[in-house]
């Protein structure tokens, strides 16, 4: 057996963000997870009509699948090996080099393909990511920020997962840290990345992303409920709740994990605006579950006395408090 030593395998809540955690913290840099996804930015919100997913318009409540592998590291000044292959063999071969070396390896791998999953979890979603712990005969051993265990999986099926096509294909991606700074200045990165984020969601010059975003989306549910096609309307929304609550954490997922960075933070800096910032932002998440229990029951005819049309109000009311928290967080000097 090859088993990475002294490694602890942990339940995060989302893949990316949870994947990156455990590689700095095996390689001395203890970061949580909410530290990770705040400081890189992750969270975010688009609507992207012209974008489709699953034949539904794209949405999405962070930053694309990929934003913390390719930009985190580089941020914090990490060395960091970051790679694809064109050729399956030749990944898998690297693969096993690096673990016969004592280095774990993280992995983009396709969620359809990766065969731990139970059958009714498994979904074409090829952006998910593993971290590699260890080879027992021909199986690796997989810590999976989604399963509180360490899994198993046969080497043509990690192959397969690995090496996926369509949208955001892992092309055999591996990743992993070679070396991690002495010192982080935390309130200067905690600075960094919030004024970042306050510059999406406020200020970008599209009207798809931000509180512009969920405005647009708000529209859109608008008209669509105006119109005859109940059915396309029905799709429509239960795409937009999938996306909130299925893939991925989810929007008020993220925002509560994006509370909890601000929490961290403000106990890291001191800066009271932080520790106010977090409990709204606690807030917004739960309007957003709000939003998808309703979206659920109108799918349902089950909801606001059959009226769609509470939807759009709903999702404004979403912009509105989401706006008002980066409305304060632009407060931050």
């Amino acid at each position: 057996m090859t088993l990475i030593p002294e490694f602890k395998h942990q339940h995060f809540a989302h893949c990316e963000s949870g994947v990156m955690s455990s590689l700095l913290k095996h390689k001395g840099l203890a970061l949580s997870e909410p530290m990770v996804f705040g400081l890189a930015g992750a969270l975010s919100f688009a609507f992207l009509p012209f974008l489709k997913f699953g034949n539904m318009p794209l949405v999405s409540y962070r930053m694309f699948p990929g934003h913390i592998v390719k930009k985190f590291p580089k941020q914090l000044r990490v060395g960091y090996f970051r790679k694809t292959y064109r050729n399956p063999d030749n990944a898998m071969a690297a693969l096993d080099g690096f673990l016969a070396a004592g280095q774990m390896v993280g992995l983009q791998t396709s969620a359809y393909h990766t065969t731990y999953f139970p059958p009714e979890m498994r979904f074409h979603f090829n952006a998910h990511n593993i971290i590699i712990v260890g080879k027992q005969d021909e199986e690796y051993l997989v810590s999976d920020p989604v399963f509180d265990q360490i899994q198993r999986i046969a080497g043509p099926d990690l192959q397969r997962a690995r090496f996926a096509k369509g949208l955001s294909a892992p092309k055999g991606l591996a990743h992993f840290p070679l070396s991690v700074p002495d010192r982080i200045d935390m309130e200067r990165q905690i600075k960094k990345a919030v004024k970042k984020m306050v510059r999406m969601m406020l200020y970008a010059p599209v009207p798809w992303i931000g509180i512009k975003g969920i405005r647009y989306l708000a529209r859109r549910v608008d008209q669509l409920a105006g119109q005859a096609d109940a059915r396309y309307f029905r799709l429509f929304v239960g795409n937009v709740v999938r996306m909130q609550e299925e893939i991925g954490t989810g929007g008020g997922g993220f925002r509560f994990m994006y509370a909890s960075f601000l929490q961290e933070a403000h106990d890291i800096t001191g800066w009271r605006v932080l520790k106010e910032a977090s409990e709204q932002m606690t807030d917004a998440g739960d309007q957003w579950r709000l939003f998808a229990l309703e979206g659920a029951r109108i799918i349902k005819n089950k909801g606001a006395k059959g009226d769609p049309g509470c939807l759009g109000e709903l999702l404004r009311q979403c912009g509105e408090k989401e706006r008002g928290i980066f409305k304060l967080l632009k407060n931050l000097r």
